[in-house]
């Protein structure tokens, strides 16, 4: 629809065609052609601003009217329609040397002004627009309007027939019987008019007219005013009653063929930036617009005429489609009120972060000036009554139906923020989230600080301006913001799945308030994956170590400090709990990728190694069964090592990562019920509770299957897993991140790894397990943490075997010390305890489980002999 043809284009091949448009086209023409339209428009244009001065199209104006009004309109929409189409860029081809010369031609003398034909079609659709609702009203009103001129106008001739009657007094009246019978007589005829038979009603009404003034003549009733005044008020009832009649639906059917802009359809969008401009400087012309999108969209109803007509099964598509297309170019036409707004919000945003000083709860008096500052203050009220202004402009709108669409203006406001809001805010963080990965120190936390700061600013004066704009600023922030930063988790998270969501998938993508995308600047796809990585690398376990007791990360040569648990409250300012469950969700992607290709790895190092199968079969041989204790130790163990050195570099390095991410996610989750049991204590208490309940009737279930149990439809389980996340309320440790198969020697395997690793620590009273030497970095938390998670993915029977076999290394070691008359606890034999230590700490399991392979007489005495 709207399709513009150019004709010396497109009849270029037919002769005959081609030699009757030359005529036309002949340049005297086009000359005379232009400025004939030129000066019809002024004439016209004059006309409707003259038409739409407040108080001049009245009813009775109208109705006495219709043909030159009609006339005017139709001149309007010619000339409109010849300007639009001749002076358009996209049908004339700008290589096409004559047709640029014919256009050049007709822009000169037709005083082309594009601003002053947009102001023509804004007047125009308003005119075109006030007749058409005030015919559709008296169309409606007509029969009732008829029947009330017709009753009372039989009334006054009733009233007038009484009075000569000499029944009624009034003042020097005289009894006149005849005249009497005759206003009775008129009284009926009056009253007999049929409403349906319009043409006979009509000439009757004409007819009685001219008998009423002649009957003031003839009868000398002139003398007597409150009876020509009874004379002239029937009168005036049959005159109404004759215009009354005389408006027809045809008339609305000619506005509407004359006032057709289906040929703008795509004309109509070279007018956008004037548009804008003009709601800028002026937002109430948001009213006259108004009356110009109605008037594109009646351009939609003779197409959907004709396939209505063709009972067309695609009325309905069609029409959503075509009105879906011209909603949407309203809400393009009117995003420059939220735009114009933010604009005045951005600088507001600059007055109350930077200049303006918050007042505090006492001062002296001999300071209230300082605090004062009227200056600042009457630039934020000065932004805020702009912002007020912009509103009310578009809310003066008023409900629309575009097409088959209804367009609310509060709806439309609150999109068109909503769009803005996503708009600068993920450019905020997008811009504020890069980091330099050579940086030293890190520039985390200050640019942290920074986008917090930013984001703090965009949320304090978007609640400021709240009640100026009628809307739910806290919601609307809170909604946004949480969509922005699900669907870049969403979209960072499609590097890790197979079938990726796309953004018409996505539940947090809209058409209306779209979520913009950026150019990814490093591997991460959005900020949340670099927030991510910056994390990672600061806190790799190859440079740092994790202090545990401290929740801090300190430089294993510098021993400075590099983050500590502050780190994720900076994060919960600057992204809320939403940015913490993100990231947090986005970890478990990188943890589930890191137990796949630890699995690969695995298989390949390990299953298809003879020499590693080998080694692993004797060592089994020699160390069963597990409760007894292997004669020559240190040998045997040592020898296993020896052998498979060189597998662990690369079984380091993928456990290390997988316990890092750990420590990051149990950080996040204690940052995240922290904040919860602070801010929503109650939400917090109900989620425990609710838990508890839940798992206690589950373990019921096991020991009574009779008892109830969530059926595989109920998403109870589902959903209640996502409230406890968010919450915080969840243990990292205990999640199964991967589906596995069987692996044999899977326990042995990580036994030798951890015994591998003991003599790269050493004990230190203070801080526990620490590295002991930098050039050869082991962290132990990431270590007990990442080898805790890769067996939690197994059965449990390999954990019972993983730790028979270190509680066999312990006492066998322990045994071979006595016999030798050592003095010493071995350091290694004091790692592996404190392995156990922490793995019955960390899995919250009780001390007896790790008793079952050490007598609890060497847990207890251990640490009093280092």
């Amino acid at each position: 629809m709207g399709i513009t043809v150019n004709l010396a284009d497109a009849w270029e091949p037919y002769k005959a065609a081609k030699t009757a448009l030359n005529n036309t086209l002949d340049l005297a023409n086009v000359r005379e052609q232009a400025s004939r339209y030129a000066t019809a428009s002024e004439r016209v244009h004059a006309q409707v601003q003259q038409f739409l001065k407040e108080g001049y199209l009245r009813e009775e104006m109208v109705l006495d009217n219709i043909p030159r009004l009609l006339n005017c309109l139709r001149d309007c929409n010619v000339a409109i329609r010849w300007l639009m189409l001749h002076t358009a860029d996209a049908a004339c081809d700008p290589n096409n040397k004559r047709l640029r010369q014919i256009k050049d031609q007709i822009l000169t003398d037709s005083r082309y002004n594009p601003k002053i034909l947009f102001q023509f079609l804004l007047d125009t659709a308003q005119f075109e627009f006030i007749l058409k609702e005030m015919f559709k009203q008296m169309l409606s009103e007509k029969q009732a309007k008829w029947e009330h001129y017709k009753k009372e106008g039989s009334e006054r001739m009733t009233e007038l027939a009484d009075v000569f009657s000499g029944v009624k007094p009034l003042t020097r009246v005289e009894k006149n019987e005849n005249l009497q019978a005759w206003f009775r007589e008129i009284s009926k005829q009056i009253l007999s008019l049929n409403y349906d038979d319009s043409t006979a009603a009509g000439r009757k009404t004409v007819q009685l007219i001219q008998a009423l003034e002649e009957v003031q003549e003839f009868h000398q009733l002139e003398s007597n005013l409150q009876v020509c005044q009874f004379l002239a008020d029937t009168r005036k009832f049959l005159h109404q009653m004759i215009r009354t009649i005389n408006i027809k639906e045809e008339v609305l059917i000619t506005m509407h063929i004359a006032g057709d802009l289906s040929f703008a359809w795509q004309l109509i969008d070279s007018f956008t930036s004037i548009m804008q401009e003009s709601i800028r400087v002026n937002p109430s012309m948001v009213t006259k617009l108004r009356a110009t999108f109605l008037k594109l969209a009646s351009a939609l109803d003779l197409p959907l005429l004709r396939i209505n007509q063709a009972n067309s099964p695609d009325l309905l598509s069609v029409s959503q489609y075509y009105s879906g297309e011209l909603v949407s170019y309203v809400r393009k036409v009117l995003q420059i009120i939220p735009e114009s707004m933010f604009t005045s919000l951005l600088k507001i945003i600059k007055l109350q972060t930077h200049d303006i000083i918050e007042v505090p709860t006492r001062l002296d008096k001999d300071k209230l000036r300082d605090y004062a500052q009227l200056g600042p203050r009457y630039q934020v009220a000065k932004l805020t009554h702009a912002i007020s202004i912009f509103t009310e402009g578009i809310l003066m709108m008023k409900t629309t139906l575009v097409g088959i669409i209804k367009v609310d203006p509060k709806q439309l406001l609150e999109d068109g923020i909503r769009k803005e809001l996503v708009k600068r805010v993920a450019f905020a963080l997008h811009r504020g989230l890069i980091f330099n990965p050579r940086a030293k120190p890190s520039e985390l936390m200050p640019k942290l600080k920074e986008l917090g700061a930013t984001m703090d600013g965009f949320h304090r004066s978007f609640e400021y301006i709240q009640d100026y704009v009628n809307i739910y600023a806290l919601k609307i922030w809170q909604e946004e913001v949480s969509r922005i930063i699900n669907y870049n988790v969403e979209q960072e998270c499609n590097n890790f799945l197979r079938t990726k969501i796309q953004d018409w998938q996505s539940m947090y993508q809209s058409t209306h308030i779209p979520i913009p995308k950026f150019t990814p600047v490093d591997e991460s796809v959005t900020f949340i994956g670099r927030l991510c990585r910056e994390i990672l690398r600061i806190t790799d376990p190859k440079m740092t170590c994790h202090i545990d007791q401290l929740n801090t990360w300190y430089d294993m040569k510098t021993h400075q400090e590099v983050t500590s648990s502050r780190l994720f409250s900076e994060i919960q300012t600057t992204l809320g709990t939403f940015g913490l469950n993100g990231l947090d969700r986005l970890l478990c992607f990188m943890i589930v990728k890191e137990l796949q290709n630890f699995l690969s790895m695995f298989q390949k190092i390990i299953m298809r190694d003879k020499t590693v199968q080998d080694t692993l079969k004797t060592l089994m041989n020699a160390v069963s069964p597990l409760k007894s204790i292997v004669a020559n130790s240190n040998k045997i163990y040592f020898s296993a090592i020896a052998k498979t050195q060189k597998i662990w570099t690369a079984y380091l390095e993928a456990i290390m990562k997988v316990g890092q991410m750990q420590i990051l996610r149990q950080q996040i989750a204690n940052e995240l019920n922290y904040s919860c049991r602070f801010d929503s204590k109650h939400l917090a208490a109900a989620l425990e509770n609710l838990n508890k309940a839940l798992l206690a009737d589950i373990e019921a279930h096991y020991q009574d299957p009779s008892l109830p149990y969530p059926k595989e439809d109920n998403t109870l389980l589902y959903e209640i897993t996502a409230y406890l996340e968010a919450a915080g309320i969840h243990n990292p440790l205990n999640k199964i991140y991967i589906t596995t198969k069987r692996l044999p020697y899977f326990p042995v395997v990580n036994f030798l790894f951890l015994i591998a690793q003991l003599p790269k620590l050493q004990y230190n009273k203070n801080l526990g397990m620490v590295c002991r030497k930098p050039a050869d970095p082991v962290d132990w938390p990431p270590l007990v943490l990442g080898l805790l998670t890769l067996l939690k993915q197994f059965h449990s029977r390999y954990t019972e075997q993983f730790l028979a076999l270190i509680g066999q290394f312990i006492r066998s070691t322990v045994e071979q010390c006595t016999s030798q008359k050592v003095p010493e606890m071995p350091a290694d034999v004091v790692g592996a305890l404190l392995f156990l230590e922490d793995y019955v700490r960390y899995t919250k399991l009780p001390r007896r489980v790790a008793e079952a392979h050490v007598p609890n007489f060497i847990f207890d005495e251990f640490r009093t002999v280092l």
